[in-house]
């Protein structure tokens, strides 16, 4: 087949024609598609850090916030109950935390950031029931070794003061620590550690 007579700028400009207009096409059938594999708005939200002004808790008090529809409890330890966490350790499964869920900087008795602030998943880790917080030291019902916890009425599981599960009851292991950091000295972030920027 012969070429000659055949104007190859029309060729090349249809070619390029075509190949924008197709471009095109392909880009919009495609924006909706790969939208789809993002999260929706609520679903970020359910999993979004959150934000907590603590500054009106007082020694000894327990605050909730909401947390990938989790409790979060915030408490403000007193020196007595920081003082007794150490001491606590005999009637605990895992004093150590080894077998918990929390992040690797949180270590310790006090199994916190600030000691003085305990910030715990408020699920208990046997079948997800939520404890009560019992903060006295001495409480007839709970037995002689009770230091101040929290108590799940549903199958006696007990914790401390730091979320750790006592030996000898239903729940596995110690109440979970969620990834958080501190804003300043009164307001703290869950949902992201403390390294973060």
């Amino acid at each position: 087949m012969s070429t000659d007579g055949v104007d190859k700028s029309k060729r090349r400009f249809l070619t390029a024609a075509t190949t924008v207009v197709g471009g095109v096409g392909a880009a919009f059938v495609a924006v909706p598609f790969l939208k789809s594999w993002s999260p929706s708005a609520k679903a970020r939200a359910a999993g979004a850090p959150v934000e907590v002004d603590f500054s009106k808790l007082q020694p000894g008090q327990q605050m909730a916030v909401l947390w990938q529809k989790k409790p979060v409890w915030i408490v403000r330890r007193t020196q007595e109950t920081l003082a007794s966490l150490a001491s606590n350790r005999d009637h605990l499964a895992d004093p150590d935390s080894a077998q918990s869920k929390q992040p690797e900087y949180i270590k310790g008795d006090a199994r916190a950031l600030n000691p003085e602030y305990l910030v715990t998943v408020g699920i208990c880790t046997h079948l997800g029931c939520s404890p009560t917080y019992r903060p006295e030291l001495v409480a007839a019902d709970l037995g002689d070794d009770w230091m101040g916890g929290f108590f799940c009425p549903c199958h006696g599981s007990k914790f401390d003061m730091s979320g750790r599960v006592y030996a000898g009851v239903p729940a596995p292991t110690n109440l979970e620590v969620p990834k958080y950091k501190y804003l300043s000295d009164t307001s703290l972030i869950i949902g992201v550690d403390e390294g973060a920027a």
